[in-house]
């Protein structure tokens, strides 16, 4: 049976969708715009005024200088392993953590040293944690931007909530079985938060993909630099020369669409991986945040 509305819902419901389709236009138009300018032809896209709706005069040689480009080649490899070390570096740590923190009767008397000690430690500023990095001789090494940045207390927090939901009867069955933590943790409270793991994964790949700041302090060496400080000499140095020199035209107008092209290289990964998570986001979050 359809229910009959009123006409203050009705109008509501129409003001409700207007923003939200605008908000949707807004958030997806720029995408779409760099998209479009990247498949464009160089001449025609530094010629264009007003909104871009599809490529002009349609053209890949921006896609090809930049796979052309030795140092994003470079760059994607070590962004790779940045977020592929570095997030499970992450999980296993946070992992850890949140197990010791939703454990009542384990290391219950120094959970809450642990706590300070993290979060003193992990937002203790630029200076010290500069100074940390260069004492354990991480300077200049992939790892500087991994080790130093190994849990994050908010995913701690979703994560430590997200065990304390899962029922003690299944850990003290499991402690009769002769179960000790470290099974107990692994073998059951994991594969039982997938969820979340899932969610907290994708936070962490996120931040680590796009992460350039603390590169740009600990990192020297160009064969280091992941793809972001890349991507961040192109669009702000304008460092296209090199790329651009050798192909036909005004160095200029194919530098503007190699910044797209770029643009492009750098964000699709990550946009891909979203999908296959999506699916685990809503409920990971919910799971993580319902139980304090």
């Amino acid at each position: 049976m359809k229910i009959k509305r009123s006409p203050g819902e009705l109008v509501f419901d129409t003001a409700v969708y207007i923003i939200l389709s605008a908000l949707i236009i807004v958030t997806i138009y720029p995408l779409l715009h760099v998209t479009f300018a990247s498949f464009s032809d160089a001449n025609q896209i530094v010629a264009h005024q007003g909104l871009l709706l599809k490529p002009l005069g349609f053209n890949l040689e921006a896609y090809k200088l930049v796979f052309a480009n030795a140092s994003i080649l470079v760059g994607y490899g070590n962004t790779l392993f940045i977020v592929i070390v570095g997030v499970a570096f992450n999980l296993i740590l946070t992992a850890l953590g949140a197990f010791v923190l939703s454990r009542k009767n384990l290391f219950w008397g120094k959970t809450i040293m642990f706590m300070v000690l993290l979060t003193m430690f992990f937002n203790g500023g630029l200076i010290p944690l500069y100074l940390i990095v260069k004492g354990i001789g991480l300077l200049d090494s992939l790892w500087a931007v991994i080790i130093p940045f190994s849990i994050n207390t908010f995913n701690l927090i979703i994560m430590r909530t997200s065990f304390q939901s899962i029922p003690e009867a299944l850990e003290e069955s499991a402690k009769i079985d002769g179960a000790n933590h470290f099974v107990l943790l692994f073998k059951i409270i994991i594969p039982l938060s997938l969820p979340v793991m899932a969610v907290i994964a994708l936070y962490y790949a996120v931040d680590k993909w796009n992460g350039w700041f603390y590169a740009s302090i600990f990192l020297r060496d160009r064969e280091l630099f992941p793809l972001q400080i890349i991507l961040r000499e192109i669009l702000i140095s304008n460092s296209t020369d090199s790329m651009s020199s050798g192909a036909g035209g005004d160095q200029f107008q194919i530098g503007e669409t190699i910044k797209y092209a770029t643009i492009m290289v750098a964000t699709l990964p990550i946009l891909c991986v979203y999908p296959f998570l999506q699916r685990f986001f809503v409920k990971g979050v919910m799971v993580g945040a319902v139980k304090g």
